[in-house]
């Protein structure tokens, strides 16, 4: 087998990573055999590594050599390791206000221009649920209103949507897990890409609807309705009740209209997920590259996955906008090692198994990786899960770095748009929000054609970042002025409203 491609990251890198599969010393040198192969994706050594010693990618700590690696040999798991080192924060060292695009040539795309001034890429009515134990009303009432026929009669309304989920009981209601669940589900009423919302509750559980009101000062109205199973007498009388609401709620969200809107109002979510080599290589940075741009413009880009910018972060408090933006970052850092050490995991529990097949060794590696999604601008806020996104420009949300937990604090947060990079071939679309499907390597999105928006595989054969970064930011605003993206062609996003559970279940 003829020695494939590889590809040098970085001058200061001892690695090379593997374009295609490759016979290990063949032409490599090393003194391997030739029966040793490197998978596609995963790195080899560019040199002798001796044992303890950094493995360095894209000029940064990924590992150390658990024993000497001659050059050529295939890097992993089995001679690689992870170790506590000094990282360096330098808070603001590196912030560069972001120049901005005049505001004459500013790009603009079609949305919805909310009462309140927030503008939506979407125009759904979503049914929420205040626990478990309701789901199954808000699912009935949904399938009622689709059985019937009647948003034909609608075309400006996207769909009716359940959002249910796995909790709202059996927990503190006084602390963190209940407040995380309270700004989820106001985050997703709010969202400018909802329309109107129905909340459907059981009655006797922990979080409870007129304490949920009353917290944030929700009054019942045409585009707000709220029912109670245990009040209105049972399912099959809620379920007539509920249909009997999304009836009066349809013709006033259908009053909606596009018009053109500055792309100064997206707030993108930023996600990557089936991870592998090539993500921090392609499609992450090629993100990163659309971002960019749309801070430029004005808008908002929200990075997220605490556990997966872990042995990054310090790359991202020296762009910080201020130290107090950088230290509450580092704070949620601390947060997470707190977190996992009192549930008896290491933060290194993330790359998954796929991500490690994939060519990712450790979480520092996986970490570059998925920082790169954030592009280059400034710091300018962090938040916590599910806190309503203020501020312009690129921002960080402390999630799990599962991506359905992530994607709905984002969305929580008021993310009206969604890109989702991928290596190994994720599977996931998200409402109200529509989510790009980005592929890191072209074999994936050859083989996943139904699934991806965007290969950016081609970034291998000689396209550029920065030209990729301006093919994701013109198919963004397609998709904010109503094009379909694959996911939502297959009808993704019912089953994606996934909020974080903190804390004990009783």
């Amino acid at each position: 087998m003829a020695v494939a491609r590889t590809l040098s990251l970085n001058p200061q890198d001892n690695l090379l990573v593997a374009l295609e599969t490759i016979e290990a010393g063949t032409a490599l040198g090393g003194g391997l055999s030739a029966t040793q192969r490197v998978p596609r994706g995963h790195k080899l050594a560019a040199r002798l590594i001796a044992e303890g010693e950094p493995v360095l990618k894209f000029g940064q700590i990924i590992g150390f050599a658990t024993a000497p690696i001659p050059a050529g040999a295939w890097i992993h798991e089995h001679n690689v390791a992870m170790r506590d080192f000094a990282r360096d924060y330098a808070f603001c060292e590196n912030y560069q206000p972001t120049q901005m695009v005049p505001e004459h040539r500013r790009a603009t795309f079609e949305g919805y221009r909310r009462a309140n001034g927030k503008v939506g890429t979407r125009n759904y009515i979503g049914i929420l649920t205040s626990v478990n134990c309701s789901a199954s009303v808000a699912n009935f009432i949904a399938k009622e209103i689709e059985r019937s026929g009647i948003l034909d009669d609608f075309p400006n309304v996207d769909g009716v949507i359940p959002l249910v989920h796995g909790g709202g009981c059996a927990l503190d209601i006084k602390g963190e897990g209940y407040e995380v669940l309270k700004r989820t589900q106001w985050g997703y009423a709010t969202n400018p890409n909802m329309g109107a919302v129905l909340m459907v509750g059981l009655g006797c559980e922990g979080f409870q609807i007129p304490r949920w009101k009353e917290a944030y000062g929700i009054e019942e109205g045409e585009t707000f309705r709220s029912l109670v199973i245990q009040e209105v007498g049972g399912t099959k009388k809620t379920v007539m009740k509920g249909v009997e609401a999304i009836r009066e709620m349809l013709p006033v969200v259908n009053r909606a209209q596009r018009s053109t809107q500055p792309a100064s109002e997206l707030v993108l979510a930023l996600q990557c997920g089936g991870s592998d080599g090539y993500s921090g290589i392609t499609a992450n940075p090629a993100l990163g590259a659309a971002v960019d741009l749309l801070v430029a413009e004005g808008g908002t880009g929200i990075l997220s996955e605490t556990p997966e910018i872990y042995g990054a972060e310090h790359l991202l408090t020296r762009r910080a906008a201020s130290r107090e933006v950088g230290e509450k970052l580092v704070a949620r850092i601390r947060w997470w090692e707190d977190y996992t050490a009192r549930n008896r995991m290491e933060m290194n529990n993330n790359p998954s198994p796929g991500n490690k097949a994939g060519g990712l060794t450790t979480i520092l590696e996986k970490s570059l990786g998925a920082a790169a999604k954030g592009g280059n601008t400034a710091l300018t806020a962090v938040y916590e899960y599910a806190e309503p996104v203020t501020e312009k420009g690129f921002v960080f949300m402390d999630t799990p770095g599962y991506d359905p937990v992530a994607a709905t604090g984002q969305v929580a947060g008021g993310a009206n748009i969604l890109c989702f990079t991928t290596g190994r071939g994720s599977a996931y679309g998200c409402k109200p929000t529509p989510s790009i499907k980005l592929a890191t390597n072209t074999p994936i999105y050859e083989k996943m054609l139904d699934d991806m928006d965007i290969n950016c595989g081609d970034i291998l054969d000689g396209v550029s970042i920065e030209a990729k970064g301006r093919e994701i930011f013109d198919i963004i605003l397609r998709v904010a002025s109503g094009e379909r993206s694959k996911s939502e062609a297959l009808g993704y996003g019912d089953a994606e409203f996934v909020p974080w559970t903190i804390g004990a279940t009783m």
